[in-house]
């Protein structure tokens, strides 16, 4: 009998975590001892809590790029309304961390988006705007699809610890069955 059941529920493929109801009844057949089985759930243990590590590093990486972008469109809103206007704008920009520079912006219909990898293009409002919203509903989807997978790792690590103690507890009473009594 395997510790790990199917992989649905989850987006990534995560295998269940099977409860072990009766330890005795798992135990009973002989081929697996205790400490192969304490074994194989501390693998188990460990895949979970490096799958956990990486969804924690992608959820910090989201909750940065999320506000970015809603900064983004509120900006590309601005100089919506400001061309609309014919209305020329001051603003300060980050030339590097801590280092700004204030600079007056005119109605354009063009503006700049870093993609990247250094990689800067030219998009008009529209195209901007078309492409932040949609990035943003990316990155929420992508946000709440990573809450989900650490729910469900979570739960998986929970019952891993539980399997773990119970295995062990009945190790030990099988061991202290096995010693003379005095």
């Amino acid at each position: 009998m395997s510790l790990e059941g199917d992989k649905t529920g989850n987006s990534l493929g995560i295998p269940k975590a099977i409860f072990l109801e009766d330890v005795e009844k798992f135990m009973k057949d002989g081929s697996k001892t205790a400490e192969e089985v304490l074994r194989k759930l501390e693998e188990l243990f460990q895949k979970y809590r490096v799958m956990e590590v990486s969804l924690l590093q992608k959820k910090e990486k989201l909750k940065i790029q999320i506000p970015d972008i809603k900064q983004s469109l509120d900006m590309i809103q601005l100089l919506k309304r400001n061309k609309a206007n014919e209305k020329t704008i001051e603003t300060d920009f980050i030339l590097s961390h801590n280092l700004y520079a204030r600079a007056e912006v005119p109605p354009t219909e063009k503006v700049g988006l870093w993609l990247g990898a250094n990689v800067m293009l030219e998009y008009s409002l529209e195209q901007a705007d078309e492409l932040l919203s949609k990035n943003l509903k990316q990155a929420n989807q992508s946000m709440e699809q990573t809450d989900n997978d650490l729910d469900f790792l979570k739960d998986q690590i929970t019952t891993t610890e539980v399997n773990m103690a119970r295995v062990y507890n009945w190790d030990v009473k099988r061991r202290q069955s096995l010693k003379p009594s005095v």
